[in-house]
């Protein structure tokens, strides 16, 4: 009997075998009993299946090594842009009389906080680029949603962006002291500002709980690519800021309100601890990262060489 039929022939009893009370390890030396086999070969079925199963969880390559150094740069990158350039754009969003000169630091300010806010939507989207081809053995489906998170996350980033330099030009073309119309310039401010307030709560809020926290943090936590107790932060995290926003657009509490800031330090502690744990360590052992696993995780049997009795 050949090699191929019998490893055929085993596969298709195990997959309808009426036996459910057992592992892979019983059905297949029942497999083999089944077809004729001795009972040295149903043994070494039993080890092949035992090597197997002890073969799942599979330790990092070089390769995977550097791909979770650079996903953890990437989400060290959004940190650094993000902050800064929220600080540097408080002349812009608390002073109404920016738009006439008289609001603080110099348009080079805000000029360099949205540079920085460019980085942090092309990161945002780069930590889910690099990250797919190792999650989506976990889940395609799932991956695919973190993407498309993140892509969405970066677009509303962009849209605040635009909204703060139009108040630049703004200043710039018919703004000043001498300002025609004041009234009218400055609800326009107002308005452009407002813009970007929203896209902060809408980007950063809504759709980094779900892709960062929610869909990421699943998708670690059942893959064991990291610790499941920092993945947990994330699957607490990402609920709890995606409520708070909730919260925000009904009116509970204001954006930047003490309540928010509490609600959103878990999805803040796992962004940090993963981008660090990335740099350092990489990926834990996990049967995701073998090169044979399919988009469930689990890795084909290989092929064990039987005779007939």
């Amino acid at each position: 009997m050949s090699i191929s039929i019998v490893n055929k022939s085993i596969e298709a009893y195990v997959v309808t075998s009426p036996h459910s009370g057992g592992g892979r390890v019983d059905l297949v030396q029942a497999a083999g009993k089944a077809l004729g086999l001795s009972t040295s070969v149903a043994a070494l079925s039993r080890v092949g299946a035992t090597m197997t199963d002890q073969s799942l969880l599979t330790v990092q390559s070089e390769a995977q090594r550097r791909t979770a150094r650079i996903a953890g740069w990437w989400f060290a990158i959004t940190f650094v842009t993000s902050i800064p350039a929220l600080l540097l754009y408080q002349p812009l969003l608390k002073h109404i009389s920016y738009v006439f000169g008289t609001g603080g630091l110099h348009a080079g300010g805000i000029a360099l906080g949205a540079t920085l806010e460019v980085f942090l939507a092309i990161s945002g989207i780069a930590t889910a680029v690099v990250l797919y081809p190792i999650i989506k053995r976990q889940s395609q489906s799932i991956s695919l949603g973190y993407v498309a998170s993140r892509t969405l996350e970066s677009t509303v980033i962009v849209i605040g962006i635009v909204s703060v330099m139009s108040v630049v030009t703004l200043r710039h073309d018919v703004g000043g002291v001498d300002a025609s119309n004041p009234a009218a310039l400055a609800l326009v401010e107002r308005s452009l500002v407002a813009i970007h307030d929203w896209t902060f709560l809408l980007g950063p809020g809504f759709c980094a709980g779900f892709g960062n926290g929610i869909l990421l943090g699943y998708l670690m936590y059942k893959s064991g690519l990291v610790p499941k107790g920092m993945a947990m932060l994330g699957l607490i995290g990402g609920p709890l800021i995606f409520a708070s926003g909730i919260a925000i657009l009904f009116g509970v509490f204001k954006n930047g309100s003490p309540t928010a800031n509490a609600l959103a330090l878990p999805e803040i502690a796992w962004e940090a601890s993963l981008s660090i744990y990335l740099i350092v360590k990489g990926f834990k052992p996990s049967p995701i990262l073998a090169s044979g696993s399919d988009g469930t995780g689990d890795q084909k049997p290989p092929v064990v060489a039987l005779s007939p009795s």
